[in-house]
């Protein structure tokens, strides 16, 4: 059946880790905004960026609350408005987790070279999902239950896609953490308390991509039981 209450049952784990890790950042980053730094999230990102010789990398403001990203093909820096202004252990520690792509980006940082190129294919993987679920939906609805298992394989290359990026963005994100983490600490952007903090929000928002991981995980292994174990039965 297409709505089955087992999916539930595999991605519930993960679900749980998703809510928790979720509250964990927030609770860290209210936490970390509570502690001042000695510079603001976009001052800390130049002077990081600079330091590196990347003069070229720009630092831009864009709106949303922990929309921060690094984009390799502009070569930017776009922080939240909190992070961007913010003179705060949280602010400073995600814009240096975003500087930390940037320094990946001029290194041609291996994993990031491989996100990079992967990025396409899980953009395709998502689309074959969301196409083939409502496919299964209508074929169910038009009594076509023959079509499930074929559309079931479908979502399921689609969700390996998915998966396989997320294996290659975990190393890539947790190095950014980790050269965040030792830059606002060498750079004197923070103090000791500043540096625990720090550790605590990025530390945090690993468990995020952990968690996103996870779920897909539990998906590809939901969709490979109904294709080996009942795959037959479900029409």
């Amino acid at each position: 059946m297409f709505f089955d209450p087992l999916y539930f049952v595999f991605i519930l784990p993960a679900v749980g880790l998703m809510l928790w890790a979720q509250w964990r950042v927030k609770a860290t980053y209210a936490q970390g905004d509570r502690i001042g730094a000695n510079l603001s999230g976009a001052a800390a990102a130049r002077h990081i960026l600079d330091a590196a010789g990347l003069h070229n990398v720009g630092v831009e403001q864009t709106e949303g609350f922990l929309s921060d990203h690094y984009d390799p093909r502009a070569k930017v820096l776009r922080l939240s408005p909190g992070v961007y202004n913010n003179r705060t252990a949280s602010a400073v520690g995600i814009a240096a987790h975003e500087a930390g792509h940037a320094l990946q980006d001029a290194e041609q940082y291996g994993p990031l070279v491989v996100r990079n190129f992967a990025v396409p294919i899980a953009t395709l993987g998502s689309s074959v999902v969301n196409f083939v679920m409502m496919a299964a939906f209508g074929a169910l609805f038009i009594g076509a239950g023959k079509l499930f298992p074929l559309l079931l394989l479908a979502a399921l290359g689609g969700y390996v896609a998915i998966l396989a990026f997320q294996l290659v963005n975990l190393p890539v994100e947790f190095d950014a953490s980790n050269r965040a983490k030792a830059l606002v600490n060498e750079m004197g952007i923070v103090d000791a308390s500043g540096g625990v903090a720090v550790n605590k929000v990025l530390g945090a928002a690993g468990w995020t991509y952990v968690a996103a991981m996870l779920q897909t995980l539990m998906t590809v292994l939901y969709y490979v039981f109904i294709l080996t174990g009942r795959g037959g039965s479900d029409e």
